[in-house]
């Protein structure tokens, strides 16, 4: 598994931070965690500057009260068995600015909230998705973590074979008995009427060219003891992310778990469809992205072609 050594958490003082702050802890205990650094992005203070003139500290105690705050939920809900170096910051900006920390401070995976009651927060987290270049974990909130059964939609590339191993890797370091998903989400192409077969009979085609071609790809896979079950999708309605989510929430699994493709960071800017329905307020499962080591990429072209 690429090593999750430092981990970098979006807080914003809000109930959603008593969520992330208990996947902190979870992910500490499960993954190589070394470092994790608790990050709250101050937008603006709004202060008068014939106020600021008057009470010179005023700013500065604002940021030190928000930095209390986090250390208070961090300390009540953070409760990782292993021992992890803990730092909290508190910066001005807006929330993509994270990434900027992210990048100094060599981080391996952001954890941020999505938010479904907030139309801003979906936005918010679009933004950090576009541009994030590490492996990244978006929880929704009231999400509680689960490894009984993790799904990792595939499309046989090598990018599915990293978020498979990574998911082994993952389910193996929780001790957990835990049964992995492989989901392939295929459909039917334009212009099959002129084959002569029904859309059901080339839909019968089309699904066991993807059984065919799994069997191919689990052969690479060291599954290590772990059950891995592969389920197919037929796309009717062009969109996998309502294929993915549907499954993920009639199987109840813990997390969905993505191999991102390693593209430039300018393709990352770029938003496609699939990622914009997949980063929602629909969400019902953390979304883990991962990618490989190194790679300066966007979770938008990972997401595009599965």
């Amino acid at each position: 598994m690429e090593p999750f050594k430092n981990l970098l958490v979006g807080l914003d003082t809000s109930e959603m931070d008593v969520t992330l702050v208990k996947f902190a802890s979870f992910m500490a205990d499960h993954t190589s965690a070394e470092k994790i650094t608790f990050v709250n992005m101050v937008k603006r203070l709004n202060i008068p500057s014939s106020v600021r003139k008057e009470f010179p500290d005023l700013e500065e105690n604002a940021l030190k009260d928000r930095k209390e705050k986090m250390k208070a939920v961090v300390k009540e809900h953070f409760h990782a068995e292993k021992k992890v170096k803990i730092i909290f910051q508190v910066k001005k900006g807006q929330a993509p600015a994270i990434l900027d920390i992210a990048h100094k401070s060599e981080t391996d995976l952001i954890i941020v909230g999505q938010k479904k009651s907030k139309e801003s927060a979906g936005v918010t987290t679009l933004r950090l998705a576009r541009r994030a270049n590490c492996n990244l974990l978006i929880v929704p909130d009231n999400s509680e973590p689960n490894v009984d059964k993790l799904l990792v939609p595939i499309d046989f590339s090598n990018y599915a074979k990293l978020a498979v191993d990574q998911t082994i890797d993952f389910a193996i370091r929780t001790g957990v008995p835990s049964e992995i998903i492989c989901q392939n989400v295929y459909s039917v192409p334009a212009g099959y009427h002129y084959t002569g077969k029904t859309f059901d009979e080339f839909g019968e085609i089309m699904k066991k060219n993807a059984q065919d071609n799994f069997e191919k790809f689990i052969k690479k896979v060291n599954k290590r003891g772990i059950t891995i079950r592969d389920e197919y999708s037929l796309d009717t309605n062009d969109n996998l992310a309502s294929d993915i989510y549907d499954l993920a929430d009639s199987e109840k699994v813990g997390f969905v778990i993505i191999g991102a493709k390693g593209r430039t960071a300018a393709a990352a800017l770029f938003l496609g469809s699939l990622a914009e329905q997949m980063v929602n307020k629909k969400m019902n499962q953390p979304l883990l992205v991962v990618r490989y080591k190194g790679k300066n990429a966007g979770i938008i072209e990972s997401l595009r072609e599965i």
